[in-house]
């Protein structure tokens, strides 16, 4: 009894931040902060003002769900293969391939935004949705890779054999074998990417100059300021709840997955 009460009270206190925002997205700047817990004098202005801003918020929502979904899916493409060869290939070099990827995660995203920024220009990908992409699947690799590699070393070597006896080889092997038992890694991997991408700012502010190509997080800081110079919280928090929704959502569908994966090849 003792247990589930203290475990009511620990997700109480993690569900109260997210209640005060939904209820602050829906007062008027002035009584932001004001009675949170109050019902009184509740509107939609707030996300009135995110849909008049610009291109307004739906089609902020689909550059923020089309960067975040591609980095996902390119992301989970090149590191099921990649920790694929990590762990069941041998060839030279192939210890110190795995550190130098490991070893790229140490290297600070805002050190080398100039040069990404450069490549980009040179490539005709600055201020795109896809240049971005690349950009956000780049950073993810090593993490995925590295997920990737433990998720198929759990799995265990017998049982690739016993279906290449039943001549299943190669990439059917890899998709229809190994495939539903690293599903769970695959999940982990692909979870982790979409939110990085959804809840980036910095590369999105610095990469993306035309305002129709702003993602969500870009949207809530310039739909910010209020007159003379105040904060529209309001509005902010309206972002915020918006932003929050798509995060909820693949959390609470893919959880039982997403734990599974975290703990693929920790014990063996």
């Amino acid at each position: 009894m003792l247990f589930h009460i203290t475990c009511i009270l620990v997700a109480l206190l993690f569900l109260a931040p997210i209640l005060l925002v939904l209820l602050a997205s829906f007062r008027p700047p002035a009584m932001v902060g004001n009675g949170f817990l109050s019902l009184q004098g509740l509107d939609l202005s707030n996300y009135g003002r995110l849909e008049n801003f610009g291109a307004g918020i739906l089609h902020y929502s689909g550059n923020s769900l089309f960067v975040a979904f591609a980095t996902a899916i390119l992301t989970i493409f090149v590191s099921v293969f990649a920790g694929y060869g990590f762990s069941r290939f041998r060839f030279p070099l192939k210890s110190l391939a795995f550190v130098l990827i490991l070893s790229t995660i140490m290297v600070p995203f805002q050190s080398i935004l100039t040069p990404l920024f450069l490549i980009l220009v040179k490539l005709g990908l600055q201020n795109t949705l896809s240049g971005l992409v690349f950009i956000y699947v780049t950073l993810q690799l090593p993490f995925s890779v590295f997920m990737m590699r433990n998720a198929f070393d759990a799995v265990p070597k017998e049982i690739e054999e016993a279906a290449r006896i039943d001549g299943v080889k190669g990439l059917r092997s890899l998709i229809y074998v190994m495939g539903p038992l690293v599903f769970p890694g695959i999940v982990s991997v692909g979870l982790f990417a979409f939110l990085n991408a959804w809840n980036e700012f910095l590369a999105a502010l610095v990469l993306l100059t035309d305002q129709d190509r702003y993602t969500l997080p870009v949207l809530v800081t310039a739909v910010r300021s209020g007159h003379y110079g105040s904060i529209d919280w309001g509005a902010v928090q309206a972002g915020v709840t918006v932003m929050m929704i798509p995060c909820l959502i693949l959390f609470v569908t893919l959880q039982r997955f997403y734990i599974r994966g975290l703990t693929a090849g920790a014990v063996k």
